[in-house]
């Protein structure tokens, strides 16, 4: 499945949610990851954030579909950072 993910953590957990998310998906924008995830990766993503965030302060949205060739993405200006295949 094709995933971004998008959140507004408190100072003190950002850098934590962020180098989490650098494991397994692209940093494309502050506070903003996008990739490709098995369903297992996906639980265990979702799992660990909500162990990370402070519910009652930060927020994470996750947009999920299928594939990303049904996902339409309009981009204006540069990204902070290509997407490519991790190896």
């Amino acid at each position: 499945m094709y995933v971004i993910i998008v959140y507004d953590a408190g100072v003190k957990r950002l850098n934590k949610v962020r180098i989490f998310l650098k494991q397994y998906l692209n940093w494309v924008q502050n506070s903003v990851f996008e990739g490709e995830l098995t369903k297992a990766e996906y639980l265990r993503i979702r799992l660990r954030l909500k162990d990370l965030i402070d519910e009652d302060e930060d927020c994470i949205f996750i947009y999920s579909v299928r594939d990303r060739k049904y996902l339409g993405i309009d981009e204006l200006g540069t990204r902070k950072a290509e997407i490519d295949t991790i190896i």
